[in-house]
């Protein structure tokens, strides 16, 4: 018999003594990461002066946004460091109309990490086909809620008037003026200093900003990547126990240990790691995966609001809305589509359906991934240039 041990092998926690260290390092990595954030904003500047609405004009159109952001996440297989590298280039002058489908785009192609889990699954039948469906079933949700969403936004830009309003809110004219008492500003300015200095040396402010840019998204990816091994040797045991404690008890309880632990670990690829191996050993249902997938999907936007801290002056504000705009579009979606019953069966039902055709033959799985996380995204960004 199959016990959670043996599907979800996991990084030994760390002794108390040491906990304390690793904290203080991920308070350093969190600065790494404001730095990378501000270090990608001021070189857009620096590169783009102010034409970065005609840099980016082959992504005025939105479907071609979408697919950007999707591929770069699934390339990368952070949707944590593709939303802060977002966050910077809008504060360097990026359009926020531009901006919102590259958002989509990387919830998709963060979905694609479970997918691949679920590959482990794959010489036992019936264990596959469970695995497979409780992966895929973030794939169908980000998707459907992309198919609503987008063409909604098109037409009432509701994600970007919300949005708007609330980081008006949250981002006062007086943080704005008073960049002389600005906390933010005076603790970053070490960082941007220095960064600005180590480029200065480039001929030109255009390769000086690209210089900041690649140093920028640098960063923003070590720290994603270090910051979730830290927490994960910190905080796994305690995720555990959040995740067997909640996952099986509604809903409610499920979206909610989906956001908790997400948080903990700061990232959604390693939360849906988690809970596909026990899904494929028949530990939980696609039922109680389902709410707890959504719950990922809200977790994940505190990388992107946590970034967004970073940027001070007069930008702050489009910052701070871009970061909504990933939140109120994951919350919405759930609203939507799993609060309706209307629509609450659709992602399991297109889940179902590809784990039975996995299930059947393996090439469909290396169709499916190859041809919705890359080959179909790249067709129609090629498409749009002809």
């Amino acid at each position: 018999m199959t016990t959670n041990a043996d599907v979800l092998p996991v990084e030994p926690s760390l002794p108390a003594t040491r906990q304390w260290l690793s904290w203080m390092l991920v308070v350093a990595l969190i600065y790494l990461l404001l730095a990378g954030v501000g270090a990608i904003g001021d070189g857009f500047k620096a590169a783009t002066g102010n034409n970065a609405r005609e840099l980016f004009a082959f992504a005025t159109n939105p479907l071609v946004g979408l697919m950007i952001g999707l591929v770069a996440t699934a390339l990368i297989q952070s949707s944590s460091t593709v939303t802060s590298i977002i966050v910077g280039m809008v504060a360097g002058g990026l359009p926020i109309p531009i901006a919102i489908p590259l958002i989509m785009g990387a919830n998709i192609g963060t979905s694609l990490t479970s997918t691949i889990v679920s590959l482990g699954h794959i010489r036992s039948g019936e264990e596959f086909r469970r695995a497979f469906s409780a992966a895929t079933v973030h794939d169908a949700f980000n998707i459907t809620a992309v198919a609503i969403l987008l063409p909604l936004e098109l037409l009432f830009q509701p994600l970007q008037r919300l949005s708007e309003s609330l980081a008006g809110l949250l981002v006062s004219d007086a943080s704005v003026d008073m960049k002389s008492v600005n906390f933010m500003k005076t603790l970053l300015s070490p960082a941007s200093d220095l960064l600005a200095g180590s480029v200065s040396w480039l001929p030109g402010a255009v390769w000086s900003g690209v210089a900041l840019i690649l140093i920028g998204v640098a960063m923003i990816l070590f720290v994603v990547t270090a910051i979730g091994k830290v927490l994960r040797k910190v905080v796994v045991g305690r995720a555990k126990d959040i995740m067997h404690a909640s996952v099986g008890r509604g809903p409610l309880s499920g979206i909610a240990s989906g956001s908790v632990i997400t948080v903990l670990v700061q990232s959604s690829s390693t939360t849906t790691a988690l809970i596909v191996p026990l899904a494929g050993s028949g530990v939980f249902s696609l039922k109680q995966v389902y709410p707890f997938t959504l719950g990922t999907n809200i977790g994940t936007c505190v990388t992107a609001l946590l970034a967004a801290t970073a940027i001070t002056g007069p930008t702050a504000e489009v910052a701070m809305q871009i970061a909504l705009v990933h939140l109120l579009f994951n919350l919405l979606g759930i609203l939507i589509i799993y609060a309706l019953p209307l629509l609450r069966g659709v992602p399991p039902m297109i889940a179902e359906g590809l784990a039975t055709l996995a299930q059947r033959s393996k090439l469909y799985v290396a169709a499916y991934i190859a041809g919705v996380f890359f080959a179909l995204p790249l067709l129609l960004i090629g498409a749009s240039q002809i």
